[in-house]
This record gives C-alpha cells, structure tokens and sequence, in this order.
C-alpha cells in the first residue's frame, strides 16, 4: 500500500540480464558500524508513528478488507483490473523515476519464487522474527491465490525484502549489488536515497525488454514504520511484485489506491491476483487484447466468492 501523505514511489521496472547468485543464508546484514540509529532515523520513526495515528484518526489503514459499505461488481473488477495490472505508474526519464500512467503489457511471475529477507543491524531480534512470519505467511497467502510457488529460501532467492533504517540504506549499495548481479543504477540510487515520504517500493525486473515475465523483485520497507505500516507494505508491495503494477483512485475495497483507507489486502485485490494469474490472460497483452477475456475471467472470479 501506498501508505503515505504526500506521493510514494512504488515503481515495477525492467532489467536487462539479471541474474542471481547463490548468497549468504545469514539474514543479517552488517550495514552500520552502531548500534544506536542516528538522529534522522530517531525522527523517521517518531514522523512514521505520527502519520500511522493520523491516519487511524480518520477512519483510514482500515484492516477489514470491506464489507456492506463498500459493494463492488464483476463490471469494476474489469475497470480496476485494467488500470491496475495493465498500465504502469511511473516511467524513467533522465536517470529518475517519474509518475506518468502510461498502458503496459500484462506481467506475472511464470517460475517458482524464492524470498530471501535481509535485516538492518537495527532491527532487533523480535521485529525480525514477527515481520519473518508475516512474509511467510503472506506468501502462502498469495501462493493459493495465484497458483505460484511462493516461500522463503536462501537457496538462490529471486525476490529479496529488505528492511532498513535510514543509516541501512545510505550504505547498502555495494550489498545490493552482491545480492541482486547487474541491477540498474537507478534502482540502486532510488534504495539508497528513498526520501521520506516513500514508505515502501517494490521493483520487479524481467530479463529482457522483451520479456513479460518477471524473474526477480526487490522491495524495501523503512525499518522505523510501526508494526501495521510494515503489515501494509509487506501485502502492497509484495502483491504488487506479482504484477499489479499501478494504483487507481476508483478502486474500493483496495489498497491499489491512494487514499489509505485499506492497509491491508482485501478481497477485492484477492480477485484481481486470480484475475491476473488466470490462463486465459496471457503474458504481454495490452489492455486492447485484454479487453475482450476480462468480463469472463472477473465473472468467474466473483461467482466463486
């Protein structure tokens, strides 16, 4: 989820060539030489707290997955879908990452995912072991829904989680690039420099310009979030690694959209998952060749509900 008040980067680009490589099984890193975090990332913590009670406040980070309040129909599972896996949200322009909605190509994981978690040194032994479980037990999630094998492994992992203070970050780029052979410099740069009001990215790379599948994902959380904003980025973010590249305003239940009402997947995004991993969508259609297959596959969807 995009939980954030002003706007979040969560990009899905391509990479030419990647590779992985077998890497440590330790899942600590060392990427501060303190033990105490700095007092930038003292602040980030107090700032990311304030945002999560500000949020909370209003009604928002709702953790429901809907009800009554929110019907939705097999018609806006078609219109969200569309907008959401088949147009992405940012482009690269001059070395940077910009927003501008432009339409895509359909995109999914077609092998076996291996999730490899690496912690800050600051993150302490009981957050590492809940935010562990919490992937684990949203990639069996997101296993049954999809159909993919998805689970944690240090045996060539595919699909690296990162959870880094402010200090972790600055420094992680030579550690990145270990684990992650041949990744773009831009993406390295936005890791590294990730701005405050970015909670949490997922990036998700195919081996080609060619290519339509995905073979590897990268995503970063902010090691200061409270317990529920790590939650929220750990279900947004790695479901949107699976090919649910773009967020849109419209869609309700979902935390495809920025207003933050939802912190959590909903079952409303469960469709869309299935929607995307269906057969009879194929790797690299445009929304046009979509179009047509949509209204079937979202039918189906519901009437299994």
């Amino acid at each position: 989820m995009k939980i954030s008040l002003a706007a979040t980067l969560t990009v899905l680009v391509m990479l030419s060539a990647c590779a992985t490589v077998p890497v440590d099984s330790t899942p600590a890193l060392t990427t501060a030489s303190t033990t105490t975090a700095s007092v930038e990332s003292q602040r980030l913590k107090r700032y990311y707290s304030g945002v999560d009670s500000r949020l909370r406040a209003q009604g928002l980070l709702r953790t429901d997955g809907g009800g009554i309040d929110v019907p939705y129909s097999a018609r806006n599972l078609v219109e969200n879908f569309e907008k959401i896996a088949l147009y992405d949200e940012y482009t690269v322009r001059n070395g940077r990452f910009v927003a501008q909605q432009t339409p895509s190509r359909l995109r999914r994981w077609t092998q076996p995912i291996r999730i490899k978690l690496l912690f800050g040194d600051h993150v302490p032994p009981d957050q590492r072991a809940r935010d562990t479980q919490n992937v684990a037990a949203f990639a069996a999630r997101l296993s049954s829904l999809t159909g993919l094998s998805i689970r944690l492994s240090n045996a060539k992992p595919n699909f690296h989680v990162l959870f880094l203070n402010r200090d972790e970050q600055r420094v992680f780029g030579p550690k990145l690039i270990a684990e992650v052979p041949r990744l773009n410099q831009v993406v390295i740069d936005e890791i590294v420099n990730s701005p405050r009001n970015t909670f949490c990215a997922a990036y998700a790379f195919s081996e080609s310009e060619q290519s339509s599948a995905y073979a590897s994902a990268i995503i970063l959380v902010k090691a200061e979030h409270t317990d529920l904003m790590r939650l929220s980025c750990i279900h947004e973010e790695m479901a949107q690694a699976l090919g649910l590249a773009n967020d849109s305003p419209q869609a309700r239940p979902s935390i495809f959209n920025d207003d933050e009402e939802f912190a959590l997947l909903t079952d409303h995004d469960e469709k869309l998952l299935r929607m995307l991993y269906d057969r009879r969508l194929k790797l690299g259609m445009t929304p046009a060749q979509a179009r047509a297959i949509l209204p079937a596959v979202a039918a189906d969807v519901m009437g299994g509900s």
